[in-house]
């Protein structure tokens, strides 16, 4: 297989991906939408945790809510925070009490009844992921896990979770980027509609 057949078929993979993930997730994201849009309308927060590529997800979903998707569609800010990019947070708490602690130690400083934990992982077993979803659950926040088709260990510590229907880590990840923008888009217009400018529960 040359390069362009190679580029072509991986491509189209990744599209059939994303479109089956319509069929196979979408009244899961709307259910975690809805989990979302009512932390945030009570005042709540969303904490979003993930590795790797998963801890960019994190970050780039964060800075859709906190900022807004589009300029054309200006709103009030939402609470959304990553619990990936505190380097030093993050560096005490593994040499403290090891890595897999590094997100449950955050949610349970920072997470209160009512507010919401994304876990983002495409194999759904990223055990410090695990962690942080069980702690907010204990704690009285809703939990959501985004995954990969099997859901993993994190299904089962979830309140929904989103399974990508495929296997593999880079279709997971690229349609997990377009669920991350709808999410971000049914939550927007569930607060905001189109003419809103304030922040929920503000």
């Amino acid at each position: 297989m040359n390069a362009r057949d190679e580029a072509r078929s991986y491509l189209e993979e990744s599209a059939a991906v994303t479109a089956r993930s319509f069929e196979g997730c979408v009244d899961d994201v709307i259910s975690a939408a809805e989990i979302l849009s009512a932390s945030l309308h009570r005042g709540g927060k969303v904490l979003i945790c993930g590795n790797g590529g998963s801890a960019a997800d994190a970050q780039h979903l964060a800075a859709e809510l906190v900022s807004c998707l589009s300029r054309d569609n200006l709103r009030g800010a939402l609470a959304a925070v990553a619990l990936t990019t505190d380097t030093s947070i993050l560096t005490a708490i593994a040499n403290d009490f090891g890595y897999e602690g590094v997100f449950e130690r955050q949610v349970e400083a920072l997470g209160r009844p009512g507010d919401a934990v994304i876990g983002i992982s495409t194999s759904g077993n990223s055990a410090n992921v695990v962690r942080a979803l069980e702690r907010g659950r204990r704690q009285g926040m809703r939990a959501i896990a985004i995954t990969g088709e099997d859901g993993g260990k994190m299904a089962p510590a979830a309140d929904v979770t989103v399974r990508v229907p495929s296997s593999h880590t880079g279709h997971i990840q690229e349609a997990q980027t377009a669920i991350e923008h709808l999410l971000a888009t049914l939550v927007e217009r569930s607060l905001f509609g189109s003419d809103q400018d304030e922040v929920p529960g503000g």
